[in-house]
């Protein structure tokens, strides 16, 4: 495979499209995540505190991941989308690897996420989280397919939760990174 990473701002206005055909895929299980992927991808072009890399075979995109400038030492990943016929090759590895050499080169201490769990992918889904959140995180597991196993590959940990955010016993898990 001949992978290629580059800028958003490079996309043509067909791979901008399959860029949000990726995120759709990406999220089929979880459609409430992104209810208009093609806005989703636009807030990448629009909004000068978000940026975005995107992985190209020849020149289909195949995966992308992005950031968001929120504090001036942390910043987010938002969203880290690849096609499910390309997951498992090490495509999201590389974008992670990536984004993280450039914003770190940005001066970014620690880059952090989100990673919701509505659908019973880890130990806390379905639990009630109070009291004691904090001592929750060092026993979370993963049940059935989280993506919070992939970030902890990555070298990402868990740094907080948000009981209930998406309702009752579907917590919002934190990790973060220092770079």
């Amino acid at each position: 495979m001949s992978l290629r990473i580059v800028d958003f701002a490079d996309l043509t206005p067909t791979q901008r499209a399959e860029a949000a055909q990726v995120l759709a895929a990406a999220f089929a299980d979880r459609p409430q995540a992104f209810e208009d992927p093609e806005a989703e991808v636009a807030t990448f072009f629009e909004d000068e505190d978000r940026a975005a890399i995107a992985a190209l075979e020849g020149d289909r995109v195949v995966g992308w991941i992005g950031r968001i400038d929120t504090y001036s030492h942390a910043w987010e990943l938002h969203p880290l989308a690849v096609d499910p016929a390309f997951q498992r090759r090490g495509i999201g590895a590389r974008l992670c690897r990536e984004l993280e050499a450039r914003v770190k080169a940005a001066g970014v201490l620690t880059l952090y996420l989100g990673t919701d769990d509505e659908f019973g992918g880890t130990s806390l889904f379905g639990a009630d989280l109070f009291p004691d959140v904090a001592g929750r995180i060092a026993g979370v597991r993963e049940t059935s397919g989280h993506p919070f196993a992939f970030y902890r590959k990555q070298g990402y940990e868990i740094v907080g939760l948000i009981p209930d955010a998406n309702g009752p016993g579907k917590p919002d898990i934190f990790m973060a990174k220092r770079l």
